[in-house]
């Protein structure tokens, strides 16, 4: 068999979300489609939530890993194992809209190298719509190889997440992918490492992302003031103009980032020596950076719920993240109750 597309999910001890993500994935497979989960050394009941899903259907394969590699090496190995000309880099907690593949599949020309797929951001329990869209809706552009900063600036949110990348094999195959091991974001380095491919974007988001449930999420201190920026500025293929309008340089350096993250339990004197202490910075900041690492939780929460509910009520998923929080006050709940959750 030599399907057309292969939805590739690499996955680990998701055995709680799995079933639900693949029901929503096996009733749109066609003749020209095959499902590969390849699974990093679950230790949970995974492997027996996706063997219904291979005895019932040919098109569904899945492949156990003996040990796991992290989440780039497991998804370029899923890649490796996969039959389809292009491949669909599907999570295994998040869900597709009816059509999703139908409508990707009639993008896949032969000539586009790269398909962003929009997608929809709703809470944990998908009682709520946190983002419509992470990318603004309108025509569904393309950009040519020598759009690289357009692409990055009109798709980066998108991007941000791996579920949204539909790619050709070949494409993936011919590019660099040791390099990004260890980034959480290789199929972004994978992207813009050099030359971009001829890249459709569909707008119609057709996958609801589960938000906050990432397995990442403990690290997001780390991932989104070091490993995200260091990555978006590591493309030479990309100008500095660009870049920023995506991601600072060094994000860490803002304070106000620092409260949030201290507000949802992500920052505290431990990430403090562990990732600024080493860091040049003004007598001020570093005082300052200390104090919030310290300064007690709840505190933090309720002044940074106080100003979204003041200043930022479009912030939505901040204000979830803080009425979510292990540290959560009385103010993150009524501005969470204020704006629907």
């Amino acid at each position: 068999m030599h399907p057309r597309l292969s939805i590739c999910i690499a996955t680990l001890n998701r055995g709680a979300f799995i079933g639900e993500t693949l029901d929503t994935i096996v009733s749109q497979l066609c003749d020209d489609t095959e499902l590969l989960v390849v699974d990093g050394a679950s230790r949970d009941n995974t492997a027996e939530i996706v063997s219904r899903y291979t005895a019932a259907d040919s098109r569904v394969r899945y492949i156990c890993l003996p040990a796991n590699s992290g989440v780039d090496q497991d998804y370029d190995i899923t890649v490796s194992h996969a039959r389809g000309d292009y491949c669909w880099l599907m999570t295994d907690d998040d869900l597709l809209k009816p059509g999703a593949v139908a409508r990707v599949m009639a993008t896949l020309d032969g000539n586009v190298e790269l398909v962003i797929v929009n997608t929809e951001v709703r809470t944990a329990d998908f009682g709520s719509t946190l983002r419509p869209a992470l990318v603004a809706s309108g025509t569904n552009p393309e950009y040519a190889p020598d759009d690289a900063d357009r692409l990055l600036i009109g798709t980066a949110n998108a991007l941000s997440f791996i579920g949204c990348v539909v790619i050709s094999r070949s494409f993936w195959n011919a590019r660099d992918r040791v390099a990004y091991y260890g980034s959480l974001f290789i199929h972004v380095g994978v992207i813009f490492q050099s030359q971009t491919p001829l890249t459709h974007l569909i707008v119609e988001p057709l996958i609801t992302v589960r938000y906050g449930n990432a397995m990442w999420t403990p690290r997001g201190f780390e991932i989104w003031m070091f490993k995200w920026p260091s990555l978006v500025w590591s493309f030479g293929s990309v100008s500095a103009q660009a870049k920023t309008c995506i991601s600072p340089r060094e994000p860490w350096r803002q304070l106000r980032k620092l409260l949030l993250y201290r507000s949802i339990g992500g920052y505290s004197r431990h990430e403090y020596d562990r990732f600024l202490a080493k860091h040049p910075m003004p007598a001020y900041k570093r005082l300052l950076s200390r104090v919030i690492a310290v300064i007690p939780p709840g505190l933090a929460n309720a002044l940074s719920s106080l100003y979204c509910g003041i200043f930022a009520r479009h912030a939505r998923m901040n204000i979830y993240d803080l009425a979510r929080s292990p540290h959560a006050s009385f103010v993150s709940r009524v501005v969470a109750r204020s704006v629907g959750f």
